[in-house]
């Protein structure tokens, strides 16, 4: 147990991926739908009544009359897309999580709407019938490594229209702003992690060079350790601005959130909207 542990105890390299599966861990997963169904608490979703002001924002800029398909990548229990889907987008999400997936295809089923889940990771997207809009808010982006940033990009290219939109929201490197490098331990009876006794280590780890932060959680169990490394890549405007336009995506608009506020010089927040390029027969797809 002792060699397994120390294995996680230095520094990791930069993009080291988690040792066990997230998103669709039987334990973890319970707890992160909890977390995206509690109203106040954005741990896993923002809150709902920021939620209503986002769709309200995005539906007042590209209405669904004249943007009908809507494209939720990441989209959990369905918060975003049941509110899409009552402001008239047809609108299909995808996610990881089976149990996520399922709740948002029950929900829906219970209330009338008519909205297709796919379970599937977006990093492995492909659609047949291309979309009007592609969202992915709740800064998943900066979660994605350099490659993986790079891969979505391209996926919702392919999956968007000609001059259709893509909308994402990142953090900029003010969120971590002072915020030193540090180790806490906490042991817990049954928790977040796991449903039995385990010891969690968590620490925080600055990549300023890359404008990278790492918060990483090591579990121990009786039966064994797991190491799960979330990371968070940030952006100023100018880089957010570059990884769009050499994906294909042109006209960015830059705001202080999801929900249309206005960036300031300030802000820990970016929102982007940018529009999928139209290319010459002839030049190449990104």
């Amino acid at each position: 147990m002792l060699s397994e542990l120390t294995k996680y105890l230095g520094r990791p390299k930069l993009y080291t991926p988690s040792s066990a599966p997230f998103w669709d861990d039987e334990q973890i997963s319970k707890r992160m739908l909890a977390a995206h169904l509690d109203p106040e608490w954005e741990a896993a979703s923002r809150s709902h009544a920021f939620i209503d002001k986002s769709v309200e924002w995005i539906s007042s800029i590209l209405p669904a009359k004249d943007n009908p398909r809507l494209l939720d990548l990441g989209c959990g229990p369905g918060l975003y897309a049941e509110r899409f889907c009552r402001k008239g987008y047809q609108v299909t999400g995808v996610d990881l999580s089976p149990r996520s997936i399922n709740y948002a295809r029950a929900s829906a089923a219970k209330q009338g709407l008519e909205i297709i889940y796919v379970n599937q990771d977006y990093l492995d997207l492909s659609v047949d019938d291309p979309f009007d809009i592609a969202v992915l808010i709740y800064r998943d982006y900066g979660a994605l490594s350099d490659t993986n940033r790079a891969r979505i990009l391209a996926h919702a290219y392919q999956a968007l229209k000609p001059n259709g939109h893509l909308i994402l929201d990142v953090f900029t490197p003010l969120q971590y702003q002072g915020k030193g490098e540090a180790r806490t331990w906490e042991f817990k009876q049954e928790g977040f992690w796991r449903p039995e006794p385990y010891l969690c280590l968590e620490s925080f780890h600055r990549y300023d060079d890359s404008n990278t932060f790492l918060t990483r959680y090591i579990v121990i169990t009786d039966t064994g350790v797991d190491c799960y490394n979330i990371w968070d890549h940030t952006f100023e405007v100018d880089d957010l601005r570059r990884e769009l336009n050499r994906a294909g995506f042109a006209d960015v608009d830059i705001y202080g959130d999801a929900a249309g506020a206005e960036y300031q010089a300030n802000s820990t927040i970016i929102c982007a909207v940018a529009k999928k390029m139209t290319r010459a027969s002839n030049e190449p797809e990104p």
